[in-house]
């Protein structure tokens, strides 16, 4: 196993760095900036005050996997617990080397970080400002757009184009200033691809200086293309990866930025120093090394979520046809209504966005979650519903602040 360069060099180089960091860290914590997740936007929006869910609740909003870690994972979490109470630094190196050896990739351009969405909110304040504009798509991943807020950056989220892919050239468009281009591919929320060709578009065509991200988190569940070898090209590219979806790995937080090391060095300086999780970094070091591991999910994630659109089909619903474990259905009323009549059946569904009012984002779970989710739909669209009595809790908005407590 790779261990730290323990020269006189290297631990000055190393000083020097964590001196930096540290500052920099500093300074975004005087700002208070949240790192926001997924379940952070879940919270907000769908799973209203209740925590911990009702029994037998159907929680398919935050696009976690249900089936979780796999076995192998597992057993690696179960023996390494015991050495949890140190550092090992060494760990997250030999995983570094595990992945970067298995996409072609030098080490030096993968930077491991508990999940993709510190690296996301960390470049968006590397690269944009408030003369640096911070492009995206709309409907999209909301994170980089509250990370901007900190970032003073102008921020335009561009429509999704009507096959529902980036719309690359109206993003160029609107970043005659951008400092950072965001596409994630397939989309958060509507799980649609942006075509590699495309991206090589506005990689191509940017202005200089700009850097393009490209979030993978749920490339897995597709067949689309990786934008992995823009960033063997040594092009102004950032891929972002994640253990949380297809690996089922939400909870315990580990995901890679991959990038030109001069890159990684500028989205570091906001990071700090912050230790990987030593559970993470085995299991999700031994999650690579299954060879069946991610063809066997996104079969089972296709069947399920193909079994669902044609049920929708059967029943006259009107969907976002997607390629990942999310899609979006259109509930044709406002959105909010159909989230809270669905809680009250005891499923919980995802959120909307305030360019598509009617439309909520559905995750894929396990065959008979969505088999309850049908039912409950059949049975809301009916009037056949039934309330189920909800625990209650204070929730709080996007920036921590307590919302108060009103039953819609």
């Amino acid at each position: 196993m790779k261990r730290l360069d323990n020269s006189a060099e290297g631990s000055q180089v190393r000083s020097r760095r964590s001196f930096l960091q540290l500052s920099s860290a500093a300074a975004i914590a005087a700002v208070g900036m949240p790192i926001l997740t997924e379940q952070n936007f879940a919270q907000h929006f769908a799973r209203t005050d209740s925590h911990p869910f009702p029994k037998g609740a159907v929680v398919i909003d935050s696009n976690e996997n249900p089936l979780g870690p796999c076995g192998a994972a597992c057993s690696a979490i179960n023996a390494i617990a015991p050495q949890g109470g140190r550092y090992a630094d060494w760990l997250t190196d030999d995983l570094i080397e595990t992945f970067s050896s298995m996409q072609g990739l030098k080490p030096e351009y993968v930077k491991a970080y508990a999940g993709s969405s510190g690296p996301l909110h960390f470049s968006v304040l590397a690269f944009t400002s408030p003369t640096k504009s911070y492009i995206g798509a709309d409907p999209g991943y909301e994170a980089g757009t509250h990370a901007a807020k900190y970032s003073g950056a102008r921020v335009v989220n561009v429509p999704l184009t009507k096959t529902y892919s980036h719309d690359v050239k109206a993003m160029l468009a609107a970043g005659h200033d951008a400092g950072l281009f965001y596409v994630c591919s397939p989309n958060n929320p509507t799980g649609t691809m942006t075509s590699h060709s495309d991206i090589e578009y506005l990689v191509e065509n940017k202005p200089k200086g700009s850097v393009v991200m490209v979030d993978e988190a749920y490339i897995h569940f597709s067949d689309g293309t990786s934008a992995m070898d823009l960033v063997k090209a040594d092009k102004d590219v950032v891929v972002l990866r994640t253990f949380s979806k297809l690996y089922g790995m939400a909870g315990l937080r580990c995901g890679f930025a991959i990038a030109r090391p001069d890159l990684l060095e500028k989205i570091d300086a906001f990071g700090g120093w912050n230790p990987m999780p030593v559970t993470a970094v085995v299991a999700a070091n031994v999650s690579l090394k299954d060879p069946r591991l991610v063809a066997e999910r996104k079969e089972i994630n296709t069947k399920i979520r193909q079994s669902t659109f044609e049920w929708l089909s059967r029943n006259g619903y009107s969907y976002v046809a997607s390629e990942s474990n999310c899609f979006m259905l259109d509930g044709k009323r406002p959105a909010k209504e159909l989230i809270t009549a669905m809680a009250a059946q005891n499923v919980y569904i995802g959120r909307p966005w305030p360019v598509w009012p009617t439309h909520v984002r559905i995750t894929v779970g396990t065959q008979p979650e969505m088999e309850a989710f049908q039912a409950a739909l059949k049975r809301v669209n009916s009037g056949a519903t039934a309330a189920i009595a909800m625990p209650r809790k204070p929730r709080l908005n996007l920036d921590g602040v307590i919302i108060p407590s009103v039953r819609v």
